[in-house]
Protein backbone atom coordinates (compact mmCIF):
# COMPACT_ATOMS: atom_id res chain seq x y z
CA UNK A 1 0.00 0.00 0.00
CA UNK A 2 2.80 2.21 0.39
CA UNK A 3 5.04 1.76 -2.53
CA UNK A 4 0.87 2.35 -4.76
CA UNK A 5 0.83 5.68 -2.56
CA UNK A 6 4.26 7.03 -3.19
CA UNK A 7 3.85 6.14 -7.42
CA UNK A 8 0.66 8.34 -6.93
CA UNK A 9 2.09 11.02 -5.54
CA UNK A 10 5.14 10.87 -7.92
CA UNK A 11 1.67 10.73 -10.77
CA UNK A 12 0.17 13.92 -9.38
CA UNK A 13 3.59 15.76 -8.97
CA UNK A 14 3.53 15.23 -12.92
CA UNK A 15 7.67 13.59 -12.89
CA UNK A 16 8.00 10.37 -14.57
CA UNK A 17 7.60 7.55 -13.15
CA UNK A 18 11.08 6.51 -11.44
CA UNK A 19 12.76 9.84 -11.03
CA UNK A 20 12.99 13.00 -8.63
CA UNK A 21 11.86 16.46 -9.75
CA UNK A 22 13.85 18.14 -11.36
CA UNK A 23 16.26 20.42 -9.29
CA UNK A 24 16.77 23.98 -9.68
CA UNK A 25 20.04 24.86 -12.02
CA UNK A 26 23.17 24.67 -9.03
CA UNK A 27 24.64 28.24 -8.97
CA UNK A 28 28.02 28.64 -10.81
CA UNK A 29 31.09 27.55 -9.39
CA UNK A 30 33.84 30.21 -8.55
CA UNK A 31 36.17 31.02 -11.17
CA UNK A 32 39.18 28.82 -10.46
CA UNK A 33 42.08 31.18 -10.75
CA UNK A 34 45.89 31.17 -9.36
CA UNK A 35 46.40 33.16 -6.73
CA UNK A 36 49.87 35.63 -5.75
CA UNK A 37 49.27 35.88 -1.72
CA UNK A 38 47.92 32.40 0.48
CA UNK A 39 46.01 34.10 3.63
CA UNK A 40 44.43 32.13 6.35
CA UNK A 41 43.05 32.97 9.92
CA UNK A 42 45.05 30.96 12.26
CA UNK A 43 42.60 30.37 15.05
CA UNK A 44 38.51 31.13 14.86
CA UNK A 45 38.58 35.16 16.86
CA UNK A 46 36.98 35.42 20.48
CA UNK A 47 35.59 38.43 21.22
CA UNK A 48 35.86 39.93 24.66
CA UNK A 49 34.25 42.87 26.72
CA UNK A 50 37.27 45.12 27.73
CA UNK A 51 37.09 47.40 30.48
CA UNK A 52 37.10 50.34 28.22
CA UNK A 53 33.43 49.30 27.19
CA UNK A 54 34.17 48.03 23.73
CA UNK A 55 34.18 44.17 22.75
CA UNK A 56 37.83 43.44 21.51
CA UNK A 57 38.82 40.90 18.96
CA UNK A 58 42.59 39.83 18.98
CA UNK A 59 43.41 36.89 16.44
CA UNK A 60 46.37 36.10 13.93
CA UNK A 61 46.45 36.13 9.84
CA UNK A 62 48.83 34.53 8.38
CA UNK A 63 50.32 35.28 4.57
CA UNK A 64 52.33 33.53 2.49
CA UNK A 65 54.03 35.07 -0.71
CA UNK A 66 53.69 32.20 -3.31
CA UNK A 67 55.20 34.28 -5.96
CA UNK A 68 59.54 34.09 -6.19
CA UNK A 69 60.08 37.97 -5.60
CA UNK A 70 59.41 40.57 -2.80
CA UNK A 71 55.68 41.53 -1.70
CA UNK A 72 55.21 44.87 -0.24
CA UNK A 73 51.57 44.76 1.91
CA UNK A 74 49.53 48.05 1.43
CA UNK A 75 46.28 48.06 3.10
CA UNK A 76 44.49 45.20 5.11
CA UNK A 77 40.80 46.13 5.59
CA UNK A 78 39.00 44.09 8.15
CA UNK A 79 35.27 43.66 7.29
CA UNK A 80 32.40 42.06 9.66
CA UNK A 81 29.57 39.82 7.74
CA UNK A 82 28.60 41.39 4.61
CA UNK A 83 29.49 45.24 5.31
CA UNK A 84 30.53 46.91 2.94
CA UNK A 85 32.21 49.62 5.40
CA UNK A 86 35.59 47.61 6.74
CA UNK A 87 35.48 47.60 10.85
CA UNK A 88 39.58 48.78 10.68
CA UNK A 89 42.06 49.27 8.18
CA UNK A 90 45.84 48.81 8.86
CA UNK A 91 47.64 51.07 6.35
CA UNK A 92 51.18 50.45 5.14
CA UNK A 93 53.26 51.51 8.16
CA UNK A 94 50.89 49.92 10.74
CA UNK A 95 51.45 46.79 8.80
CA UNK A 96 54.61 47.10 9.81
CA UNK A 97 54.08 47.72 13.28
CA UNK A 98 52.35 44.70 13.18
CA UNK A 99 53.36 42.00 10.87
CA UNK A 100 56.72 39.79 11.41
CA UNK A 101 57.88 37.38 8.82
CA UNK A 102 58.08 34.21 10.31
CA UNK A 103 56.18 35.08 13.03
CA UNK A 104 58.90 36.49 14.98
CA UNK A 105 58.56 38.59 17.22
CA UNK A 106 60.74 42.49 16.79
CA UNK A 107 61.08 41.17 13.92
CA UNK A 108 58.16 43.60 11.98
CA UNK A 109 58.02 44.65 8.34
CA UNK A 110 55.42 44.99 5.90
CA UNK A 111 57.21 42.79 3.71
CA UNK A 112 57.73 39.60 2.72
CA UNK A 113 60.41 37.95 0.44
CA UNK A 114 60.27 35.62 -2.15
CA UNK A 115 58.15 31.83 -0.71
CA UNK A 116 58.22 33.59 2.55
CA UNK A 117 55.16 33.64 4.76
CA UNK A 118 54.64 35.79 8.08
CA UNK A 119 52.01 36.63 10.68
CA UNK A 120 49.53 39.89 11.23
CA UNK A 121 48.56 40.50 14.73
CA UNK A 122 45.67 42.20 14.25
CA UNK A 123 43.32 43.64 16.85
CA UNK A 124 40.08 45.38 16.66
CA UNK A 125 38.00 47.58 19.26
CA UNK A 126 34.59 47.52 17.79
CA UNK A 127 33.10 50.85 17.68
CA UNK A 128 30.57 51.84 19.99
CA UNK A 129 27.10 50.48 18.94
CA UNK A 130 28.49 47.80 16.74
CA UNK A 131 27.21 44.23 17.15
CA UNK A 132 29.75 41.06 17.57
CA UNK A 133 29.91 40.23 13.95
CA UNK A 134 29.30 36.39 13.32
CA UNK A 135 32.52 36.27 10.33
CA UNK A 136 35.39 38.19 9.47
CA UNK A 137 36.96 38.76 6.07
CA UNK A 138 40.31 40.57 4.87
CA UNK A 139 40.93 42.60 1.84
CA UNK A 140 44.55 43.29 1.34
CA UNK A 141 46.03 45.28 -0.97
CA UNK A 142 49.55 44.34 -2.13
CA UNK A 143 52.57 45.32 -4.83
CA UNK A 144 53.86 42.33 -6.45
CA UNK A 145 57.54 42.90 -7.59
CA UNK A 146 56.91 39.95 -9.99
CA UNK A 147 54.31 41.54 -11.89
CA UNK A 148 55.12 45.25 -11.30
CA UNK A 149 51.58 45.78 -10.23
CA UNK A 150 49.48 45.93 -7.45
CA UNK A 151 46.85 43.74 -6.39
CA UNK A 152 43.66 43.33 -4.10
CA UNK A 153 42.52 39.92 -2.34
CA UNK A 154 40.05 38.77 -0.40
CA UNK A 155 40.34 35.88 2.07
CA UNK A 156 37.65 34.34 4.43
CA UNK A 157 35.12 34.72 5.76
CA UNK A 158 36.06 33.01 9.02
CA UNK A 159 33.48 32.30 11.71
CA UNK A 160 34.10 33.80 15.12
CA UNK A 161 34.10 31.87 17.89
CA UNK A 162 30.63 31.84 19.77
CA UNK A 163 31.00 30.70 23.27
CA UNK A 164 31.13 33.07 25.96
CA UNK A 165 34.37 33.67 27.64
CA UNK A 166 34.51 32.35 30.95
CA UNK A 167 34.09 34.68 34.06
CA UNK A 168 36.04 34.55 37.02
CA UNK A 169 36.48 35.93 40.77
CA UNK A 170 39.33 38.05 42.07
CA UNK A 171 43.09 36.19 41.81
CA UNK A 172 44.10 38.52 44.39
CA UNK A 173 43.03 40.73 46.81
CA UNK A 174 42.78 44.35 47.99
CA UNK A 175 43.83 46.90 45.50
CA UNK A 176 46.99 48.51 43.83
CA UNK A 177 47.08 45.80 41.14
CA UNK A 178 48.46 47.16 37.76
CA UNK A 179 47.81 44.69 34.76
CA UNK A 180 51.24 44.45 32.80
CA UNK A 181 51.58 43.43 29.43
CA UNK A 182 47.65 42.95 28.85
CA UNK A 183 45.40 43.46 26.28
CA UNK A 184 45.23 44.30 23.52
CA UNK A 185 48.19 46.97 22.88
CA UNK A 186 51.33 45.21 24.17
CA UNK A 187 53.40 42.89 22.48
CA UNK A 188 54.76 40.33 24.85
CA UNK A 189 51.78 38.39 25.67
CA UNK A 190 49.69 38.84 22.51
CA UNK A 191 52.58 37.97 20.20
CA UNK A 192 53.79 35.19 22.09
CA UNK A 193 53.11 32.73 19.24
CA UNK A 194 55.36 29.40 19.80
CA UNK A 195 56.49 26.36 16.91
CA UNK A 196 55.90 23.60 19.17
CA UNK A 197 54.53 19.99 18.61
CA UNK A 198 54.35 20.80 14.53
CA UNK A 199 52.27 23.78 14.62
CA UNK A 200 51.98 26.86 15.99
CA UNK A 201 50.81 27.97 19.57
CA UNK A 202 49.53 30.97 21.24
CA UNK A 203 48.52 30.49 24.98
CA UNK A 204 49.26 33.48 26.21
CA UNK A 205 47.53 36.22 24.09
CA UNK A 206 45.16 36.95 26.29
CA UNK A 207 47.59 36.74 29.72
CA UNK A 208 48.30 39.28 32.26
CA UNK A 209 51.80 40.15 34.73
CA UNK A 210 49.74 40.92 37.76
CA UNK A 211 51.82 43.33 39.79
CA UNK A 212 51.39 46.40 42.50
CA UNK A 213 52.24 49.67 43.56
CA UNK A 214 52.70 51.00 46.74
CA UNK A 215 51.24 54.59 47.33
CA UNK A 216 53.98 56.54 46.24
CA UNK A 217 53.34 54.47 42.61
CA UNK A 218 56.03 52.51 42.85
CA UNK A 219 56.76 49.11 42.22
CA UNK A 220 59.53 48.29 44.94
CA UNK A 221 60.66 49.62 47.97
CA UNK A 222 64.32 49.73 48.50
CA UNK A 223 66.59 47.64 46.25
CA UNK A 224 65.50 46.29 43.19
CA UNK A 225 67.66 43.25 44.38
CA UNK A 226 65.72 41.54 46.59
CA UNK A 227 62.54 39.91 45.88
CA UNK A 228 61.01 40.96 49.18
CA UNK A 229 61.03 44.64 48.42
CA UNK A 230 58.29 44.39 46.03
CA UNK A 231 55.01 45.16 47.42
CA UNK A 232 53.40 42.33 45.58
CA UNK A 233 56.05 39.67 46.63
CA UNK A 234 54.25 37.06 48.41
CA UNK A 235 50.71 38.00 48.31
CA UNK A 236 48.21 35.16 48.47
CA UNK A 237 46.83 33.80 45.03
CA UNK A 238 43.16 33.39 45.38
CA UNK A 239 41.29 30.33 42.85
CA UNK A 240 39.36 32.06 40.41
CA UNK A 241 36.82 29.55 40.25
CA UNK A 242 35.56 26.09 41.84
CA UNK A 243 37.78 23.52 39.85
CA UNK A 244 40.39 20.95 39.87
CA UNK A 245 44.11 21.74 39.76
CA UNK A 246 45.72 19.22 36.83
CA UNK A 247 49.38 20.10 37.30
CA UNK A 248 51.83 21.99 39.71
CA UNK A 249 55.90 22.66 40.32
CA UNK A 250 56.69 23.52 43.73
CA UNK A 251 60.52 23.43 44.08
CA UNK A 252 62.50 26.23 41.96
CA UNK A 253 64.22 29.04 43.27
CA UNK A 254 63.35 32.47 42.98
CA UNK A 255 65.27 34.71 40.56
CA UNK A 256 67.54 37.51 41.64
CA UNK A 257 64.99 40.67 39.67
CA UNK A 258 66.54 43.26 37.35
CA UNK A 259 66.67 41.00 34.49
CA UNK A 260 65.43 37.83 32.65
CA UNK A 261 67.31 34.35 33.64
CA UNK A 262 69.75 32.90 30.46
CA UNK A 263 69.88 29.97 29.66
CA UNK A 264 66.31 28.57 31.13
CA UNK A 265 65.30 25.40 29.73
CA UNK A 266 60.99 25.46 28.50
CA UNK A 267 60.49 23.58 31.26
CA UNK A 268 61.54 25.96 33.99
CA UNK A 269 59.48 28.54 32.13
CA UNK A 270 56.49 29.60 33.90
CA UNK A 271 58.39 28.71 37.53
CA UNK A 272 56.58 27.39 40.09
CA UNK A 273 53.06 27.53 39.17
CA UNK A 274 49.78 25.37 39.29
CA UNK A 275 47.03 24.85 36.17
CA UNK A 276 43.37 24.98 37.48
CA UNK A 277 40.63 22.96 35.23
CA UNK A 278 37.23 25.69 35.77
CA UNK A 279 35.45 23.07 33.31
CA UNK A 280 34.18 23.88 30.03
CA UNK A 281 37.43 23.69 28.34
CA UNK A 282 39.03 26.02 30.27
CA UNK A 283 41.96 26.02 32.54
CA UNK A 284 43.98 28.58 34.54
CA UNK A 285 47.62 28.85 34.53
CA UNK A 286 48.92 30.75 38.11
CA UNK A 287 52.60 31.18 37.11
CA UNK A 288 56.06 32.20 39.33
CA UNK A 289 54.93 31.27 42.62
CA UNK A 290 56.99 31.85 45.23
CA UNK A 291 59.53 28.85 46.52
CA UNK A 292 57.89 26.26 48.50
CA UNK A 293 54.34 27.92 48.52
CA UNK A 294 51.85 25.85 46.15
CA UNK A 295 49.58 24.97 48.45
CA UNK A 296 47.89 22.67 45.99
CA UNK A 297 48.65 18.94 44.04
CA UNK A 298 47.88 17.59 41.22
CA UNK A 299 43.76 16.12 42.17
CA UNK A 300 42.68 18.81 44.69
CA UNK A 301 39.38 20.21 44.47
CA UNK A 302 39.37 23.88 45.16
CA UNK A 303 36.73 26.69 45.72
CA UNK A 304 36.49 29.77 44.52
CA UNK A 305 39.07 31.99 46.82
CA UNK A 306 40.54 29.20 48.25
CA UNK A 307 44.69 30.52 48.72
CA UNK A 308 46.58 27.77 46.09
CA UNK A 309 49.57 29.99 46.56
CA UNK A 310 52.20 33.21 46.79
CA UNK A 311 53.25 35.73 44.56
CA UNK A 312 57.18 34.69 43.65
CA UNK A 313 59.58 35.15 41.21
CA UNK A 314 60.75 31.69 40.24
CA UNK A 315 60.98 30.51 36.39
CA UNK A 316 61.33 33.32 32.99
CA UNK A 317 61.02 36.63 35.63
CA UNK A 318 62.33 39.70 36.02
CA UNK A 319 60.96 40.99 39.18
CA UNK A 320 58.08 39.64 40.81
CA UNK A 321 54.02 38.94 39.88
CA UNK A 322 51.44 36.69 38.90
CA UNK A 323 51.12 35.67 35.65
CA UNK A 324 48.06 34.16 34.49
CA UNK A 325 46.38 33.44 31.90
CA UNK A 326 43.42 30.71 30.45
CA UNK A 327 43.66 28.39 27.79
CA UNK A 328 42.09 25.48 26.36
CA UNK A 329 44.23 22.90 27.41
CA UNK A 330 46.11 21.93 30.29
CA UNK A 331 49.46 22.93 29.01
CA UNK A 332 50.71 26.48 30.04
CA UNK A 333 52.52 26.48 26.12
CA UNK A 334 50.46 23.70 24.01
CA UNK A 335 46.98 25.37 23.91
CA UNK A 336 45.63 28.12 22.72
CA UNK A 337 44.94 31.34 25.10
CA UNK A 338 40.97 32.10 25.60
CA UNK A 339 39.87 35.18 26.90
CA UNK A 340 38.14 35.61 29.72
CA UNK A 341 36.38 37.94 32.12
CA UNK A 342 36.32 39.18 36.03
CA UNK A 343 32.62 39.26 37.54
CA UNK A 344 33.71 42.56 39.64
CA UNK A 345 36.57 45.19 39.56
CA UNK A 346 37.46 48.62 40.27
CA UNK A 347 39.85 50.22 37.83
CA UNK A 348 41.41 53.43 39.51
CA UNK A 349 44.19 54.29 37.33
CA UNK A 350 45.87 54.27 34.38
CA UNK A 351 49.19 54.25 32.95
CA UNK A 352 48.44 56.19 29.64
CA UNK A 353 52.33 56.19 28.62
CA UNK A 354 52.25 52.65 27.73
CA UNK A 355 54.94 49.48 28.09
CA UNK A 356 58.09 51.87 27.97
CA UNK A 357 56.73 54.00 31.07
CA UNK A 358 56.11 51.09 32.52
CA UNK A 359 59.35 49.52 31.84
CA UNK A 360 61.08 52.48 32.92
CA UNK A 361 59.44 52.57 36.27
CA UNK A 362 60.55 48.33 36.91
CA UNK A 363 63.86 48.92 35.32
CA UNK A 364 65.04 52.12 37.30
CA UNK A 365 62.33 52.18 41.17
CA UNK A 366 60.64 55.29 39.99
CA UNK A 367 56.97 55.82 40.10
CA UNK A 368 54.62 54.55 37.52
CA UNK A 369 53.34 57.71 35.32
CA UNK A 370 49.73 57.65 36.51
CA UNK A 371 46.32 58.76 35.22
CA UNK A 372 44.01 58.62 38.10
CA UNK A 373 40.22 58.27 37.34
CA UNK A 374 37.66 60.62 38.55
CA UNK A 375 35.41 58.78 39.84
CA UNK A 376 36.73 55.12 39.85
CA UNK A 377 35.06 52.88 37.06
CA UNK A 378 33.50 49.85 38.69
CA UNK A 379 33.33 47.45 36.14
CA UNK A 380 31.34 43.93 36.24
CA UNK A 381 32.15 40.75 34.00
CA UNK A 382 35.30 42.35 31.61
CA UNK A 383 38.23 42.08 30.89
CA UNK A 384 41.03 44.86 32.40
CA UNK A 385 42.91 46.55 29.73
CA UNK A 386 46.67 46.63 29.79
CA UNK A 387 48.39 49.07 32.53
CA UNK A 388 44.64 49.29 34.29
CA UNK A 389 45.40 49.91 38.15
CA UNK A 390 42.39 47.51 39.70
CA UNK A 391 40.97 47.02 43.16
CA UNK A 392 39.33 43.89 43.60
CA UNK A 393 36.02 43.32 44.46
CA UNK A 394 35.21 40.20 46.31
Amino acid sequence: MKTLLALAVGFALGSPLGHAPRAETPAAPAAVKPTALVGEVLFPPKPVLGSDGLQHLVYELQLSNVTAERVQLKRIGIFGDDDKEPLAVLDGAEIAQRFSPAGRRGNESAELGGYQYGIGFLHVALPVGRTVPQRLRHEVEAWFDQFKADATMQFGPVALASSAPPVLGPPLRGDGYIAGDGCCGSTRHVRALLPLNGGFRLAQRFAIDWEKLGADGRLVKGGRKQVGNYHIYGEPILAVADGTIVDTRNDLPDQVPGALPDGLPISEADGNFAVLDIGGGAFVLYAHMKPGSVRVKTGDKVKRGDVIGEVGNTGNSSEPHLHLHVMDGPSPLLADGLPYVFDAFTVKAIDRAGTADFDRAAETGSPVSLTPLFPPLAIRNALPLDLSVVEWGQ
